[in-house]
């Protein structure tokens, strides 16, 4: 059962990987860490089916370890780490967000804040472990205290933008039947502002498309009623409102690009991208502050934010992370205001991202292997690379932060290992076509070489 320990959350398959006595026991040894720093937890869940009975499983095995459990119901998950951050009567020392994201109905997992930190990585390894090893028998204990976490979010939201209240701005939205949908509509309705909202109903089974913005195939309604309605902008959530995407009539936005947007609303900004991002936002936002790359993953990107004290970090993925005025995760209903303010104060999108440099860039690329190989292929890629071949194009710099990110002439290409599924994820960029091709092909050949089940 290692396998749903990640490294930055738990994620399973309900009732197979995520099942009565693994959750109990994971609510329990996770509560004993928990009681170390505090005594409050607060739970939410997001709209897929099997999510309330997760969330009892939980609560029963918190309630084991002796700690008051707070219920905040079904919330996006940005809903669920405010609790935690914000400082109101039911502030929590840890939340646990249940949620499958963006993945298939079937999948669900867990998301953990500890006193306002990501639990991840080591800590998640190690706590899984113990899950193995321990047999008890825990008993149900649904005892909770419900709290309204929920209405002290929109209310904040609402005060924090204010000054969008009435905008013009003709906005659509998809809310892709997930956890947005129990703050969005509220929200625009509160501010005024001049919205179509699809899919605002949370079902789980996810009836209209899948809940990742990411992928293209899941912004076709969207992206037909900005057109109909001739509209300004659009925005897309993904299952559990930590991702966003953010369409004009001519452009999708990546998060990286994104970041750039709002960087340049800042004094001397300090932003962090991941190693997919493109190198035209780290060498545009050097010309106005300070750039940094980093390793890909929200937890990860967290925890870096506050060791380097960075206002806005992004992945070109859609999560999007504000430090400034806010408290340092990804949240994409926020993210949401803080593009609609860029309209505010006159920032053509449009316009911005025509006057960066011309590159080409593939999208987010999968390259099927397994589990017990991916790690292992990028230790042999990286030795490759040490000595690559005579007809191999130029290499610049190697940069190894997560994965290999090689820098040549006029681009780079990225491989590195998910964390969260079985697949190698690439990215190319180049200053023309035919030079991203070549860059792609040198790299797909060179991991064929380094490991036969790619």
């Amino acid at each position: 059962m290692q396998h749903i320990f990640r490294e930055y959350d738990i994620r399973g398959i309900y009732e197979k990987d995520l099942n009565e006595h693994s959750i109990k026991t994971i609510g329990f040894l996770l509560g004993k860490r928990i009681a170390k720093v505090g005594n409050t937890v607060a739970i939410g869940y997001d709209a897929r089916l099997h999510s309330p009975t997760i969330a009892g499983w939980l609560t029963s095995g918190l309630n084991h370890a002796r700690l008051e459990v707070l219920n905040m119901g079904l919330v996006p998950t940005p809903c669920n780490y405010f609790g935690g951050f914000f400082d109101h009567e039911h502030k929590a020392d840890a939340t646990v967000m249940v949620t499958g994201s963006h993945n298939p109905p079937e999948y669900n997992g867990l998301k953990i804040t500890l006193n306002q930190a990501p639990f991840f990585g080591a800590d998640i390894t190690a706590l899984g472990q113990e899950v193995m090893a321990f047999s008890q028998h825990i008993p149900d204990n649904l005892t909770c205290k419900a709290v309204d976490t929920l209405a002290l979010y929109t209310d904040f939201l609402v005060k924090a933008f204010a000054h969008l209240r009435g905008m013009k701005t003709r906005i659509a939205i998809d809310c892709g039947n997930g956890a947005a949908g129990v703050v969005v509509p509220k929200l625009c309705e509160a501010l005024e502002l001049n919205t179509t909202i699809l899919y605002a109903q949370p079902d789980g089974t996810f009836p209209n498309h899948h809940p990742d913005p990411s992928e293209e195939e899941n912004l076709h309604d969207v992206k037909a009623l900005l057109k109909t309605q001739n509209g300004d902008i659009a925005f897309a959530f993904d299952g559990d409102a930590d991702r966003l995407a953010v369409l004009t009539q001519t452009n999708n936005f990546k998060g990286d690009q994104l970041a750039l947007l709002y960087a340049k609303l800042l004094k001397n900004p300090k932003i962090l991208g991941e190693v997919k991002c493109s190198q035209v936002m780290y060498d545009e936002v050097a010309k106005i502050g300070t750039a940094y790359m980093y390793k890909t993953g929200h937890s990860n990107i967290k925890v870096k934010m506050k060791e380097l004290g960075i206002d806005i970090a992004a992945e070109v993925s859609g999560h999007i992370f504000f430090a400034d005025r806010y408290f340092g995760y990804d949240d994409a209903i926020y993210a949401m205001l803080r593009t609609l303010e860029l309209l505010y104060k006159g920032l053509d999108l449009d316009a911005e991202l025509a006057k960066l440099p011309t590159m080409f860039t593939t999208e987010e690329l999968k390259i099927p292997t397994t589990e017990e190989t991916k790690f292992e292929t990028i230790v042999k890629l990286k030795t490759f690379l040490e000595t690559p071949p005579s007809d191999f194009p130029a290499i610049k710099e190697i940069i190894t932060v997560d994965g290999v990110r090689v820098v040549f002439e006029e681009g780079w290409g990225l491989v590195r290992a998910s964390n969260t599924t079985p697949v190698l994820v690439a990215r190319f960029e180049a200053k023309t076509h035919a030079l991203m091709r070549t860059y792609q092909k040198a790299l797909e050949e060179a991991l064929k070489r380094c490991s036969p089940s790619c």
